[in-house]
Order: structure tokens, then C-alpha cells, then sequence
């Protein structure tokens, strides 16, 4: 089922898919894997594997039926592009996002080599967000491979922050969002960490959200930024836009 969230930079969250596996150090200590756990424990039937790769077939067509326009967030219990998905069964999905051209659909991944692979045989409408998610300079890779798909909207989640990135290549790069690590064992986000991709944003004019100072209690450290939450987020420009107009990045 389709859930309100409270990812800060969402609305809704949309799991034609659940489960994953650890491909880097940003995966350390993933919520979705903790709370797929728990969902098991608990006895949902979706999560009866726990966090192993899991189709979910019956909800691909559920943003058909929403008729208000929402951000919606794919596959937060999962990641589109891991190598157990099918291609077809991702061109599912995607066929469903071009089909609701009143939603914004955001998408997140860190397989971005397999992202890269397969963009283009997927239509990106308008709609359709892509990012990476850059934990650390380690990973840098992932947005060459972003800047390389076709989407409208690319953007990097810098979360879990926990190095230093000091020189991110920010070319055909539309938002970036910031946070720090959250909950039990959270790595400690510095905060000239922070403000150094703030100023490489700012000189770009790329637009900056700031998530979180996050730690074991992130309701207590707060989002604010000198003195002041940033909320920015790219214009939405799909909106109520009939399918049929849609000017395809690929095409």
C-alpha cells in the first residue's frame, strides 16, 4: 500500500518492491533492512522474507488510482536498480510512472552502474526523478553514472554524510539533498562537512535541502542550518501535464 511519509523531501512512499543488500559503507546501518525485520517479526505477509529481494506484482499499478498529484518516493524499502530485479519488471514501473504524469516520482539508487546500463531502453517522462544516493568520496562514481541517464531531474542524497565532499562534480546536477546518519550507532556528521556542499550548491544555484544533523536522536539535533531549515527542491513542471505532451529525455 502506498504510505505518507515522513521523509522530509517526499510525500508518499510507493514499494513495488522490498528488500535489498549492502553494496557500500552507507549501508551500514540501513532503516529499511531494521524495519523490513520488524515487519516480519510482526507478521506482515509483504515482508514474510524479511529484507531478501521481493517483488510485490499487486501494487504496480496502485499510483493509477490516486487522483491528486503527490512526490512520491520509489521503492524506500528497496532499490530499483538491484541486480535481482528484472529489467521488465522495472520497465513496469516505469510504465506506470509515465501513465500518472500528475505525480512526481522520485527515484534512489546506488547501483548506479546498472542504472547507467539499462537507462535506455526506460522512457523518462518528465515525472521521473533520478538520484544517487554519495555517502562519501568513496562513491563519486555514482554520479558520473548518474549525469549519464536521461533524466529531467538528477539529483544526490548525501546521506548518511560521513566524509568529507569537498569537490563534487555538479554538472547537469538539479538538487541535492544533505543529512546525517540517525539512530542506534549513527556516524557522526561534521558540520564543515555540511556547509561545504551548502556552498557548492550555492555557487552552482543548485537547489539545497537539509534533512537532518540526524545521531541517535534526530529530533533533538534538529535540520536547522545557520540558524535556519533549507527546504529547496526543484520546480515541479509536470504537473497536470497530459501523457501525450510529454517531450521524452531519450527520445
Amino acid at each position: 500500500m502506498p504510505t505518507k511519509s515522513h521523509i522530509e523531501w517526499t510525500e508518499m512512499t510507493w514499494n513495488p518492491v522490498t528488500g535489498c543488500s549492502k553494496v557500500s559503507a552507507g549501508c551500514k546501518h540501513c532503516y529499511a533492512e531494521t524495519m523490513a525485520k520488524r515487519l516480519k517479526a510482526m507478521g506482515v505477509y509483504r515482508y514474510r522474507n524479511g529484507f531478501k529481494v521481493t517483488l510485490q506484482p499487486d501494487l504496480l499499478d496502485a499510483p493509477l488510482k490516486w487522483k491528486q498529484p503527490r512526490i512520491v518516493f520509489v521503492n524506500s524499502m528497496s532499490d530499483l536498480f538491484h541486480e535481482d530485479i528484472p529489467i521488465d519488471y522495472v520497465k513496469k514501473v516505469f510504465d506506470t510512472m509515465v501513465q500518472c504524469p500528475q505525480h512526481t516520482f522520485q527515484i534512489l539508487t546506488k547501483r548506479s552502474k546498472r542504472l547507467r546500463e539499462v537507462a535506455e531502453e526506460l522512457p523518462w517522462s518528465p515525472n521521473i526523478w533520478m538520484g544517487v544516493s554519495i555517502e562519501d568520496n568513496r562513491v563519486l562514481y555514482r554520479i558520473d553514472d548518474l549525469q549519464a541517464v536521461p533524466a529531467v531531474v538528477r539529483f544526490l542524497s548525501c546521506e548518511p554524510l560521513i566524509g568529507p565532499l569537498d569537490n563534487l562534480p555538479l554538472e547537469d546536477i538539479h538538487w541535492v539533498i544533505v543529512g546525517g546518519e540517525s539512530g542506534p550507532g549513527a556516524r557522526p556528521m561534521k558540520p564543515e562537512w555540511v556547509k561545504s556542499i551548502f556552498r557548492q550548491c550555492r555557487n552552482m544555484n543548485i537547489p539545497f535541502f537539509f534533512k537532518q544533523w540526524g545521531g541517535i536522536r534526530k529530533d533533538l539535533s534538529g535540520r536547522k542550518l545557520f540558524g535556519r531549515t533549507y527546504d529547496d527542491m526543484p520546480q515541479i513542471l509536470s504537473m497536470h501535464l497530459p501523457a501525450s505532451e510529454f517531450q521524452f529525455a531519450n527520445a
